[in-house]
């Protein structure tokens, strides 16, 4: 069976990232026991990782690269946002485990959306946050093997994702 519109898909692969030029660092590797399950099409993945699996089979082995516009984009300068301390006070005191450059913290937009932000530098009355997915910008390199192609079931093209086991279990 051939991946396509509508079939769930199970590959393992590694990904490696790189940026400007630098060398390839490993992100990613699903081995062997933790495949990547998807519904394919259904819109959850880069859409040029899904046209490079397209009509392939299980077993097929795969290799190829996508440009950082192709794939989480470039680094957006917006997406940098400087917030007053205050945001890291928890009753009234600093909060100096979370507030550490690198860290990558969980907010709350104004509609009740979940964002992930990292501390890129912390100021004596600001930190600047960067919005940025933590690939963007960066090119990406896959190279693995499909494990498994079948046809979705009804309720999992009616969620609109690939089931797996216990998944949904009540």
């Amino acid at each position: 069976m051939q991946i396509g519109q509508n079939k769930v898909v199970a590959v393992t692969y590694s990904l490696k990232s790189s940026q400007n030029g630098g060398a390839p660092e490993l992100v990613e590797d699903t081995g062997t026991d933790n495949p990547l399950t998807f519904l394919f099409g259904s819109g959850q993945l880069i859409p040029e990782f899904e046209k490079n699996l397209n009509g392939m089979e299980v077993g097929n082995k795969f290799e190829f690269s996508i440009d950082a516009d192709n794939a989480y984009g470039v680094i957006d300068d917006e997406a940098f946002v400087r917030v007053g301390m205050d945001m890291f006070k928890i009753d009234g005191e600093m909060d100096t485990e979370i507030l550490r450059i690198g860290n990558v913290v969980p907010l709350l937009d104004s509609d009740g959306n979940q964002l992930a932000a990292k501390i890129v530098s912390i100021e004596e009355e600001t930190v600047m946050l960067d919005f940025n997915h933590p690939l963007a910008g960066h090119n990406l390199h896959f190279v693995g093997e499909v494990v498994e192609v079948r046809e979705a079931s009804s309720e999992e093209l009616n969620h609109g994702h690939a089931h797996q086991e216990g998944m949904h279990d009540h």
